[in-house]
């Protein structure tokens, strides 16, 4: 079977891939684990080594790979430099900070001696999605590397050419042969790698039906999890913000990816009376953002990476109308080659609506309105994600509070919400479970392992 990376803002073939037959997969993974019993006996410092050297080269090259994602999922140009340079981060924290992350802890008992040691699992299966093609792998990879594991990755079918650059950074880097492996790979073929003995673990962000999918293949052969999945992220407005500067932020966040991200700010809850003045503000802020070829300099937006992804949101849009919201800007396919669809702006958004249930996975923005900020708080909270969420107000105090209050995994005061490789990353209900990054990030595929000495 042929894998295909396919231009989304033309609709041309770029390159075709053969996929890798099972006895393939199967030969990969056992040289993968091969290569891990070696690499979890090194030291920090000489797992770091190669780190850097993978930091290095994401730098040096960020135009070429930024190319490449906007060729294979329509990145803007200037977002795919962004995001080579934050994987470069990513790795260069990984490669100063595992050692003090995975540090033994002393804890007093009884004993003459006990400790908590954290140890590595062994090979762990990466599922990642095509929206961050560069980044979503890396944070994984960098600790999970880092901690003395090795990597399989399952990427995206659309950005097969990412996929197999990230392996050549890895083994341009420095890193043994085989500690990292990219498999060239359809879904089916997943539940087979998840099975297979040498694998000891799963990670994936993606939908959540495709994570309630991977949990249940894992936790049927007893394998631990951590999930990424959807969001529907709030953003509350209240009397007291800055409201140019909300509006501002508030567009970037809910466009970035070309709106193609899971802690995109997607729901804004106003409290009246400024809802009217917001709005204009929001509409003023998404219509300045320039949509085009996401080669060109000075394009915002992109196109959608796929046309089944902008046909589904287009769906979205319009039963969310049909049932009684309104559309302010944007909303009509625009004529052309690409799959591009314009910044748009909801209102009269309330449940029932796609636009207030599901996670709109595009450049579309849902206005709701709030009585006062209690109200605010429960109907950011009336969701069944609970990724990232936001608040803006002048007094730091309360939006604190009302930070406390949202029912998110990531919460943030008068900005948008984003990862940072020094703060833990995950959401609750079905935006999944476990962390990425910081501290946490890094525990997740250890053997956290009591060691108690009498």
């Amino acid at each position: 079977m042929a894998i295909e990376s396919v231009n989304p803002a033309t609709g041309e073939i770029i390159k075709t891939y053969d996929e890798m037959t099972p006895p393939v997969v199967v030969a990969t993974i056992a040289a993968t684990h091969a290569a891990w019993r070696a690499w979890r006996k090194t030291s920090f410092a000489d797992r770091a080594v190669p780190m850097k050297k993978a930091a290095g080269i994401l730098r040096e090259r960020k135009g070429e790979f930024a190319k490449l994602m906007a060729l294979e999922m329509g990145k803007p140009l200037k977002q795919g430099i962004a995001e080579a340079e934050k994987c470069a981060l990513g790795c260069e924290y990984y490669a100063e900070h595992a050692e003090a992350h995975l540090a033994p802890e002393n804890v007093t008992t009884d004993a003459s001696r006990s400790y908590v040691a954290f140890e590595p699992l062994g090979v762990v299966l990466a599922v990642m999605p095509w929206n961050f093609p560069f980044w979503q792998v890396f944070r994984f990879a960098a600790p999970a590397l880092m901690a003395g594991n090795a990597g399989v990755l399952k990427h995206a079918s659309n950005v097969p050419g990412c996929a197999l650059e990230i392996e050549k950074i890895f083994t341009e880097a420095g890193f043994p042969e085989n500690v990292f492996r990219t498999l060239l790979i359809g879904s089916k073929p997943v539940k087979a790698v998840i099975e297979h003995p040498l694998v000891s673990a799963v990670t994936l962000t993606g939908s959540t039906p495709a994570g309630k999918a991977v949990a249940s293949q894992a936790g049927a052969v007893l394998k631990k999890t951590v999930l990424e999945l959807g969001g529907s992220d709030p953003y509350i407005i209240l009397e007291d913000a800055d409201l140019d500067a909300a509006a501002e932020i508030c567009a970037t966040s809910r466009l970035i990816n070309s709106g193609q991200s899971c802690v995109n700010a997607k729901r804004f809850i106003v409290v009246e009376p400024r809802a009217a003045a917001f709005t204009e503000r929001l509409i003023a802020a998404m219509k300045a953002r320039r949509v085009g070829d996401p080669l060109a300099d000075g394009t915002d937006i992109g196109p959608q990476a796929r046309p089944d992804l902008r046909a589904d949101l287009h769906k979205q849009v319009l039963a969310s109308v049909a049932k009684g919201a309104r559309i302010l800007l944007g909303g009509e396919i625009p004529p052309g080659k690409g799959s591009f669809y314009p910044p748009t702006v909801l209102s009269d958004v309330a449940p029932g609506m796609p636009a207030y249930e599901e996670e709109l996975f595009g450049p579309v923005a849902s206005i709701l309105r709030a009585r006062d900020e209690a109200e605010a708080v429960r109907i950011a909270n009336d969701s069944i994600f609970g990724l990232g969420a936001a608040v803006f107000t002048k007094d730091a105090a309360r939006g604190e509070r009302v930070a406390r209050a949202l029912e998110a995994g990531c919460t943030f005061v008068n900005t948008l919400v984003a990862s940072d490789p020094r703060l833990p990353f995950g959401g609750i209900k079905e935006s999944g479970y476990g962390r990425e990054l910081g501290t946490f990030g890094i525990r997740e595929f250890t053997n956290v392992k009591t060691v108690y000495i009498k």
